[in-house]
């Protein structure tokens, strides 16, 4: 099943991903058997972070939240908010995805 997480930063985010980002990293690495997507949200300049969102293909609810719950950045307090949804699989065109993590 899939899963977004949606994660809004809170107001000492830079500081804390900052501390926190190899662990993040390595932690996504880990589980790249479950992550199907993941990336910063941005403001419309492109550059200011405002969060991030990660979709997992996992078995329940409880294994998404597991996952949520150990990730480094959140427990480090970098998010304001998270929320987790689930979702179905509709169109699916990842040949439209840009050739770079910043676009065309």
């Amino acid at each position: 099943m899939l899963y977004i997480i949606y994660q809004e930063d809170g107001p000492d985010s830079l500081s804390i991903r900052a501390r926190t980002k190899e662990q993040h990293f390595a932690y996504l690495d880990r589980h790249r058997d479950k992550l199907v997507l993941g990336g910063a949200t941005l403001a419309e300049d492109g550059a200011t972070r405002l969060g991030s969102v990660l979709i997992l293909n996992v078995a329940s609810l409880a294994e998404a939240e597991a996952f949520s719950r150990d990730e480094p950045f959140r427990k480090a307090g970098l998010f304001s908010s998270v929320k987790i949804t689930r979702m179905r699989r509709g169109q699916w065109y990842p040949e439209n995805a840009p050739e770079s993590a910043e676009g065309p």
